[in-house]
């Protein structure tokens, strides 16, 4: 367990713990009260523009609220084909009716940032980093006022929130082997909104099957039973997936980042810009069962797959928005306490410069063309994990007779139960670790 010299009071070196952190005392340290004043009137100032642009707490959530009212009348929600979710995101929309509206264009904003605060805390914990910390709070500054998707997806209240809250939490979990859990949590997610569903793919690099069959079953059950409310139970996939498949409408393409819909707005055939995004997709996923198989810290192995594997089906799904980067960046970010991280690396810095409010370009500053900036993030951010590489630590030397047990770790961590992730390196990886 790494630790680091603190000055106390004596002038003598202190010892303190924090997990697996190894980071400067000052950033560990408890954060002062007018930081958290600074933070907390830079959220509130957030909550109270939305409030005010937006009765029903931001476009996209009152695109949702506006089906749940068709719904409610009795028609079917999928006729407006921006409705874009599964049938059980109904249900959780349909209280909203009940709401007035001059709580709800208040409420909404507020639960939206609250999701995106319990996302980075998650994160933070996943690296054993005190949540009263400076670096907590100049964390949460920093993504609220230097990185242009956090605000953009509080102002839309849109329900990508609860992935970004969901992910973090289900890879807390998994560090501390409570895998069937971590699939609980995401199947929850995915009910609301199908975003996480690439994640199945790191219940089968550690071979859980149990959390990765909770994952499945939560939303198939979900949505079924929901279904049957709906008028058109099957409209997801007779008419939201063709809509999706075909590139959605005019103006939702103008600010999709994914490069099936960017590269043919500079002149590339729709065909050779499909191919090349599904090449590129490939290979992201490809790097990500790279980065699993090469172990290392257990906080950053999931951290940095996880990144990897939605990343690169950012680079080819649609829709592929800017405020889906809420989902990696806090727990990239939040990985900067660790020495190896991708975080520590200029390039990761460099990527995220075209997110930074204040980055201008003359040819770009018409709204509908941020999406090239916002695929250069995603492009850059992909190449930036798939070349990186953690130091990994050797296993100690094995005893002159081990047991035939002791001899094959990975028989134990490689099944489905709901033991502690342990791995090279992670001496301390456990339950409350």
């Amino acid at each position: 367990m790494d630790v680091e010299d603190i000055s106390g009071r004596s002038g003598r070196p202190q010892r303190r713990r924090y997990g697996r952190v190894r980071w400067s005392g000052w950033a560990l340290g408890r954060a002062p009260w007018p930081a958290w004043t600074a933070l907390g009137v830079v959220l509130c100032a957030l909550i109270a523009s939305v409030a005010q642009a937006s009765s029903a707490g931001g476009m996209d959530n009152g695109i949702v609220v506006q089906a749940a009212r068709v719904l409610w009348n009795g028609g079917s929600p999928y006729d407006d084909q921006r409705f874009l979710y599964f049938p059980s995101a109904l249900l959780a929309a349909v209280p909203q009716l009940l709401v007035p509206s001059v709580v709800l264009r208040v409420l909404v904003p507020v639960v939206t940032t609250g999701f995106l605060v319990a996302g980075w805390a998650c994160a933070l914990r996943l690296y054993g980093v005190p949540w009263r910390s400076r670096f907590a709070v100049l964390g949460l500054f920093g993504l609220a006022v230097g990185f242009a998707p956090f605000a953009h997806l509080v102002r839309l209240g849109n329900w990508t929130a609860t992935a970004g809250a969901a992910l973090p939490l289900a890879l807390l979990l998994m560090s501390r082997g409570k895998w069937g859990a971590a699939g609980a949590v995401l199947g929850a997610a995915v009910a609301l909104k199908p975003l996480l569903a690439p994640m199945v793919l790191l219940f089968v690099f550690a071979r859980r099957w149990r959390g990765l069959g909770l994952m499945v079953v939560i939303p198939a059950v979900a949505s079924g039973g929901s279904a049957l409310l709906v008028p058109d139970p099957a409209g997801f996939f007779t008419r939201t997936l063709p809509y999706l498949v075909s590139g959605q409408d005019d103006f939702a393409r103008l600010y999709e980042a994914s490069l099936g819909v960017v590269l043919p707005r500079l002149g590339v055939p729709q065909a050779a810009a499909a191919a090349v995004a599904m090449v590129a997709a490939g290979v992201g996923l490809w790097c990500a069962y790279g980065r699993w198989r090469r172990g290392g810290d257990a906080a950053l192995r999931l951290t940095e797959t996880a990144c990897l594997l939605m990343l690169s089906v950012f680079l080819v799904s649609r829709p592929s928005f800017d405020h889906y980067l809420m989902l990696v960046l806090p727990l990239l970010l939040a990985s900067a306490v660790l020495p190896g991280s991708v975080a520590r690396s200029p390039w990761f810095w460099l990527a995220l410069i075209p997110q930074t409010p204040g980055f201008t370009f003359q040819l770009l500053e018409v709204p509908t063309r941020r999406a090239f900036k916002d695929a250069v993030t995603l492009c850059a951010l992909v190449v930036t994990l798939a070349c990186h590489r953690p130091p990994v630590e050797k296993l100690a030397p094995a005893d002159p007779a081990p047991s035939s047990a002791s001899s094959h770790p990975e028989s134990h961590s490689s099944g489905g139960g709901d033991e502690p992730l342990a791995l090279p390196g992670s001496p301390d990886v456990g339950p409350g670790a």
